[in-house]
């Protein structure tokens, strides 16, 4: 009887073939920049989304926040609220 050796490769390989939705995924990374999160559902995550994707997510979060806090400062600095 032969054993199957895991390589690197095919935990990569395991891993970007996991299938999670999208609404799962941006919810896992809207916990994290939040900083709070059960390890019960960390470990849901780790087991179910795929590490891609959720590296997409969190660019394409972290691109938001940036653009929504350069929006307010100049919403603010343009209604005369700032001035000194």
């Amino acid at each position: 009887m032969e054993r199957a050796v895991a390589t690197p490769d095919t935990g990569l390989k395991d891993a970007v073939a996991r299938k999670g939705s999208l609404v799962q995924t941006f919810k896992a990374v809207a916990w994290s920049f939040l900083g709070i999160r059960r390890s019960d559902g960390y470990a849901q995550d780790v087991s179910k989304l795929n590490p891609l994707h959720v590296v997409a997510a969190g660019l394409i979060a972290a691109a938001a926040f940036v653009l929504g806090v350069w929006w307010l400062v100049t919403w603010i600095v343009a209604s005369g609220v700032a001035q000194t």
